[in-house]
Parts: C-alpha cells; structure tokens; sequence
C-alpha cells in the first residue's frame, strides 16, 4: 500500500492542477519553514508574460519578502517537478535547506539531469535533495497537459 503524500507536496499538486487549469505548465511549489506553509505559487509565465515565471522562482520570492529575508536556511521546497537550472540557482541563493521534487525531468532538470547544479564544484549551497516524492500524479499530469497541446 502507498504510503499518502505528505501535505506540502498534495499542495504543490493541487497547485499544479490549477495551473493546468490556466493554460500554464502544470508546477506547483511550496516553501515550508518547519510546518508552516510561507508561500505557494504556481506557473504563471504565461499570464505574467514572464519566462522567469517559474513556480519555484515565484515561491522563492513570496518566502523572502514574507520572511524579510535574502536567504531562506530554515526553509524547504516542496516542487512538483525537477527544477530546472535557473530554479536551481535561485534554490542555491537561497539557501534553500531541503528540495523535495516529484516527476524528473530528463530534458530541462539541472538537479539529477543537465548541467546537474548542486553537484558542481562551483555551486556554494547544496541543499538536500528528495526527489519522487508524488512522481506518479506530478509525471502523469505533466503527460496529460503536454499530449493535449500536440
């Protein structure tokens, strides 16, 4: 039997499923310190006309400004999928504590994939790293969304 999700990766999903919704790319993520939810955000690059409009770069930016705070060490980042080098970076600013993800992403990752960031000897903060956590749901959205556009 699956063990359940825990909540802040059934947010980011349910995040994700909203996006979907919107005509975004279905990601959703969520910055946690200890068990209080800081800040949630979406896709939004298309309705914001924004290419850095990526979920974690959005929760990332909600999280300082309600913490008042450059860099996030006491946090975590529950996201739906594998962040991608931009996301990554911004994680590494951040001093993000732990990244927990859901569905790889073998074309535009940068954490398990691609330039693998947190691996490289010049990124200064490696944060934990948990991935597959809600992979199925995450992957199959992901699937749904993308085979509906072609």
């Amino acid at each position: 039997m699956p063990f359940p999700l825990p909540s802040p990766m059934r947010l980011a999903l349910d995040l994700a499923r909203e996006a979907a919704l919107a005509g975004e790319v279905p990601v959703g993520a969520v910055v946690m310190r200890g068990q209080a939810v800081v800040a949630t955000s979406a896709n939004a690059m298309r309705s914001l006309r924004d290419p850095t409009a990526h979920a974690e770069m959005i929760a990332i930016r909600r999280a300082a400004e309600a913490l008042e705070a450059e860099r996030l060490v006491d946090c975590d980042l529950w996201v739906t999928l594998e962040p991608c080098a931009m996301c990554a970076g911004a994680i590494a600013h951040a001093r993000i504590a732990r990244l927990y993800y859901g569905a790889a992403d073998p074309k535009g990752g940068a954490v398990a994939h691609g330039p693998r960031l947190f691996a490289q000897p010049t990124c200064h903060h490696r944060p934990e790293i948990y991935c597959g956590i809600g992979e199925p749901e995450s992957a199959a959205m992901l699937r749904a969304f993308f085979g509906a556009r072609r």
